[in-house]
């Protein structure tokens, strides 16, 4: 592979690539894809440049971070998700939603923001040079992070709050987090002992060291059976994987709440979407609270993740920056579940 295209060290930005297009210009580079498929689908393209609504902010991205709900949109699975983005095909080819730059317009009812305002948050397209956010879903960058840690923040930092909040966790309590190395688990981990709960974090071998780095308690997946009635929490988010609501219930305190985060299986039509909803219907008739979350980013919560972001409380876990032309490299590697925390990709 050309060194050119060589992605960055996780401990900066990358060097700056080409500048945003000109105002004058009619097209942008953007990672797309035409059709439903596996990374190899997507490629480096012209894309039309997208153009502010009345609510909605222009941004030029310096970073874009990569997350599951990303996966969803390439694969067009479940199939339950293509009523909201495309039957056939995808409504729209350029991918990504976290995002991290810099305001180029705004719309006319847009009183947040300004033109040259550095922001991070959720947009449609991020995956691009430029892309368009609602300015609900924007908050000003925390001016301790660079582009990259701050792009991979919005929908994972957002989900993993929202369901803290839901899950109402609190000093003292036992917190137990499956998958804590991923996404979502790398930042509920580390805003649950923020709290000042006491945290345990489940993952795979590979990984143990860098949850242990967040002074939480590790727990090796391939030894230590979570669910195996030995100990109990008062909370359990379920991050990973697709345990049955039967497991959920034996890792919990008489009273105790568990909260299923998304789901990676399940069947190819509803996804983890069919556990989820039998969780709510089970909930009312037992001793344990169960819920779940879909989380997304929102200004307030976004706000919320910049005072601790900015204050050391939580940091985030970027394992690695892709340059645009590598961001189907960035897709596998996250499939593969290579990723340590997450990965960004950069203009």
């Amino acid at each position: 592979m050309s060194s050119h295209l060589t992605s960055q060290p996780a401990s900066g930005d990358p060097a700056p690539g080409p500048a945003a297009p000109a105002a004058g210009l009619a097209t942008m580079r953007a990672a797309v894809r035409e059709r439903y498929g596996d990374p190899d689908v997507v490629h480096l393209g012209q894309v039309p440049r997208p153009r502010p609504g009345a609510g909605e902010v222009l941004v030029e991205v310096r970073a874009a971070g990569l997350d599951r709900g990303t996966l969803h949109l390439l694969t067009g699975l479940p199939l339950l998700g293509r009523l909201a983005f495309g039957l056939r095909r995808p409504r729209d080819p350029v991918l990504g939603m976290e995002l991290a730059g810099t305001v180029v317009a705004v719309g006319p009812k847009v009183t947040r923001f300004a033109v040259g305002d550095e922001v991070y948050g959720t947009g449609r397209g991020s995956f691009a040079e430029l892309a368009v956010a609602a300015e609900g879903r924007l908050a000003r960058k925390p001016a301790t992070l660079s582009w990259a840690q701050a792009a991979v923040v919005p929908v994972s930092g957002c989900t993993a709050l929202q369901a803290l909040d839901l899950a109402r966790a609190a000093a003292g309590h036992d917190v137990l987090v499956t998958g804590a190395s991923g996404g979502v688990g790398s930042f509920a981990a580390q805003l649950a002992a923020a709290r000042g709960a006491r945290v345990t974090g489940v993952t795979s071998p590979a990984k143990t060291d860098l949850v242990a780095s967040w002074g939480v308690d590790v727990l090796d997946r391939t030894e230590q059976d979570w669910a195996d009635g030995t100990r109990r929490w008062d909370v359990v988010l379920d991050v990973a994987g697709n345990p049955p609501v039967s497991r959920l219930r034996r890792a919990l305190v008489p009273g105790g709440t568990a909260v299923i985060v998304g789901g990676e299986e399940g069947g190819r039509v509803t996804g983890g979407l069919g556990r989820q909803l039998s969780a709510l219907v089970v909930s009312p008739f037992v001793r344990e609270r169960l819920a779940l979350v879909l989380g997304a980013a929102r200004a307030a919560d976004l706000d919320r993740l910049t005072a601790l972001l900015e204050a050391g409380d939580v940091v985030p876990a970027l394992h690695r920056t892709y340059p645009l032309a590598q961001a189907a490299e960035a897709i596998r590697a996250l499939a593969a579940g290579t990723v340590r925390g997450k990965v960004a990709v950069a203009p």
